[in-house]
């Protein structure tokens, strides 16, 4: 018998963790314990909250130990759990983003405090040690061989879906008043908004631009730094002032109205373990430009330009093609729409549970 761990919240990592419980037919676990680690990034070892963790992540690995069976595990960052399971146990690795952030000298993020590299040591101590890991991607897997040394024979690829039934063409007319290209993720440094903002203000440099607007859909990030301070600093030395619109959180049906009405969604982004955002807007009918690194290219395919992510000429003329070129757009979208299709949850919770019954099988 196997229980997955369904994660409370609306990050990808969560979305995960609830698809696959809608999809599979085994016991869950639902909690709302990995929130709580999000929102603990960046505290002192002695602050109140710091010392809740501890009763709270006893209890939890209670919880677990009294499910008598393997455990599945949605993310990374439940795996300091594992290292006090009894049972043997899989575990769904997205990215070593927050790895890198503890062993790098560049942040995807934010380097981490004495209490997070503890807690994070432990998060990929127990990846190593389960039975079966999921990875998101090829991307990922060849990341966990590399930096975890974990054997490729105990990693299985299972890619993510896309919610084709809120993801997918409009013909609904736009209400909006402008053109305007889209962004959507947070404003981590991985995510390289600061390179979209510097091709934005070279095309703004062209009068027929004049009208075109960057919307940036999605919260700044956490609490470890304030990531929002540093886009505005960019966005007023480049005299964007009015023309980038932020829009903090939205609703699936608002991100989908953004998808569909923009002209081109962008996404340069340093690092993904998987990007549900290209695939989502091509799922939309939206022509995607995103960057030559990480998983991305494997997700999209040939259904997307890719640049180098740090090369502003490269996206400033990508953008500008797309924007000019109504033919190269509707290839972009056809290519996107079939490019999404190949991504459904059903098939992801299909390959997950033969993963199960290959665990099963080995402990029995």
């Amino acid at each position: 018998m196997i229980s997955l761990v369904v994660t409370e919240g609306s990050g990808a990592m969560d979305i995960y963790s609830q698809k696959l419980a809608e999809k599979l037919d085994v016991p869950k676990v639902h909690t709302d314990i990995y929130h709580k680690i999000a929102n603990r990034f960046n505290i002192s070892w002695f602050s109140p909250n710091a010392l809740r963790t501890i009763a709270e992540d006893r209890s939890f690995v209670k919880t677990l130990n009294n499910l008598n069976g393997i455990t599945h595990l949605p993310n990374q960052h439940l795996g300091r759990y594992g290292n006090f399971l009894r049972m043997p146990y899989i575990i769904t690795v997205h990215d070593l983003i927050r790895y890198l952030d503890l062993k790098e000298d560049r942040a995807y993020i934010h380097h981490p405090n004495h209490r997070d590299e503890f807690y994070l040591n432990c998060d990929y101590k127990g990846v190593k040690k389960a039975a079966r890991i999921i990875a998101v991607s090829e991307a990922t897997k060849g990341d966990l061989i590399h930096h975890l040394g974990i054997p490729g024979d105990r990693i299985s690829v299972i890619y993510p879906g896309v919610d084709h039934a809120t993801f997918r063409p409009s013909l609904q007319s736009s209400n909006f008043e402008y053109s305007y290209i889209l962004f959507v993720g947070s404003e981590h440094p991985r995510k390289n908004l600061l390179t979209v903002l510097r091709a934005f203000s070279r095309l703004k440099k062209q009068p027929s631009f004049n009208n075109l607007k960057l919307i940036k859909v999605g919260k700044a990030g956490g609490r470890e730094a304030d990531f929002r301070k540093q886009s505005m600093k960019v966005i007023n030395a480049l005299n964007l002032d009015g023309e980038v619109i932020f829009t903090e959180t939205v609703s699936k049906e608002d991100l989908r109205t953004y998808y569909c009405n923009a002209k081109c969604f962008v996404f340069p982004s340093l690092y993904e373990g998987f990007g549900f955002p290209p695939l989502e807007a091509m799922a939309c009918g939206c022509s995607v430009i995103t960057s030559d690194s990480s998983s991305l290219p494997e997700v999209v395919g040939e259904a997307a330009i890719k640049v180098p992510p740090h090369d502003i000429e490269r996206l400033t003329d990508a953008l500008r093609e797309v924007l000019t070129n109504r033919q190269l757009r509707e290839s972009l979208i056809a290519r996107g729409i079939s490019q999404a299709a190949r991504f459904s949850w059903e098939q992801t919770a299909q390959k997950t549970l033969q993963v199960y019954e290959e665990v099963e099988k080995g402990f029995h």
